[in-house]
């Protein structure tokens, strides 16, 4: 197989940042198989025959139908919002179509076992888009942990924080509403945390949670597009059906304590995604505002030069090093949609399932499910229990 055809449903905030990596990966990595950027689809006519000849896709489409009827179309890449994500994904596999889809995998949990069971029986490959796993300094904190240098691990605390929202004038975009969405800061940022803990230290055990809306109503928009929206203020207000913020502590199956924070009112951070970690024998800390760095500690250094240490990775020591750049010089947000892919077409030439798929998704969601059901109970939840 030397290429596989992509159809792609989104053209906005993802659907461009998938396009991108489609676009650039034929370049730096030659000898994979070559995505074909075959169809675009989006529901606005206008909007994605723009996007289409922007970002470089051959035809566009408003109806999702198209792509999953087409015999040209090998991969469904939805990117669209979350509510749509389970009816597109169940349809694609039941025509063999095989899924890469964005996280939240679905809005709930039920959901997203439907899913998982759809590709199964089907057998189409399927992945979902963490692409924070695939920042090369997050995998060498991976490495450091796998290797045992870092000793057993005690602690992972993780927080991501936003401040887009903050105003309370900012329109009531989909985000903000439980029946597109899902969740709020939960389930958009706190996934990403949920991954990347499962990804790093392995399952959570039991969790327990609070969360709050703190602006209940907002104007409504009149555009919005990624995660920027217009509307007048004195507009009609509608109803903000989602957590602002969601806190929770949590117990690993190892023993590993956690602690998670996601939120979108923490004014002055843009996007702060950090995680640090905590062992018997040393310490990384993580933030993907610097994501070329990660900031190790060794016990066993020498008394008189302890301390956490700044590590470039982008020496050949590191992942990816050796089809980017000369050693010292960054990469940015945009490469780990390119290394998530790699992973994808990977998995098409080793004929394996790619890394996350829908099995990470549903442990995802698991996590997701049992904080909320924490939070309404007032009380521990075992992950397992659902």
């Amino acid at each position: 197989m030397k290429s596989i055809n992509i159809g792609m449903v989104g053209y906005k905030f993802m659907g461009k940042a998938h396009s991108h990596a489609y676009r650039d990966l034929p370049m730096f990595f030659p000898k994979h198989i070559r995505p074909e950027m075959k169809v675009i689809c989006g529901r606005n006519s206008q909007g994605v025959s723009e996007a289409a000849t922007q970002f470089g896709w051959q035809e566009y489409t408003t109806d999702w139908n198209d792509l999953i009827s087409r015999d040209d179309i090998d991969v469904i890449d939805i990117n669209a919002p979350s509510d749509a994500h389970k009816e597109i994904a169940i349809a694609a596999a039941k025509a063999g179509k095989h899924v890469f889809c964005e996280k939240p995998l679905a809005l709930t949990l039920e959901d997203a076992r439907e899913m998982l069971a759809v590709v199964k029986e089907t057998g189409v490959k399927h992945m979902v888009n963490f692409n924070y796993r695939f920042t090369p300094a997050v995998m060498l904190a991976k490495k450091l942990i796998d290797e045992g240098r870092l000793g057993k691990i005690h602690h992972f605390r993780a927080w991501f924080l936003q401040d887009w929202i903050t105003d309370p004038n900012f329109p009531l975009v989909w985000r903000l509403q439980k029946e597109v969405a899902g969740s709020g800061a939960h389930g958009d940022l706190g996934a990403h945390l949920i991954d990347m803990a499962h990804y790093l230290i392995g399952d959570i055990s039991e969790v327990i949670g609070m969360n709050e809306t703190f602006i209940k109503e907002r104007p409504l928009p009149t555009e919005m597009t990624g995660l920027s929206a217009s509307g007048d203020e004195n507009s009609q207000k509608g109803e903000v059906t989602v957590d602002d913020a969601t806190l929770f502590m949590a117990r690993f199956a190892n023993g590993t304590l956690g602690s998670f924070e996601a939120t979108r009112f923490a004014t002055g951070h843009r996007s702060t995604n950090s995680f640090e970690i905590n062992g018997s024998k040393g310490s990384v800390i993580f933030d993907f505002e610097r994501l070329n760095e990660l900031q190790v500690y060794f016990e066993n250094d020498e008394e008189d030069v302890q301390g956490f240490r700044r590590v470039l990775a982008t020496d050949d020591a590191h992942a990816y090093s050796d089809v980017w750049w000369p050693t010292g010089h960054t990469i940015g947000y945009e490469h780990t949609f390119i290394h998530a892919v790699t992973e994808l077409l990977e998995a098409f030439a080793e004929d394996r399932q790619p890394v996350p798929n829908f099995e990470d998704g549903v442990k995802c969601q698991q996590v997701l499910d049992a904080v909320d059901l924490s939070i309404e109970k007032r009380q521990w939840v075992q992950v397992s229990d659902l």
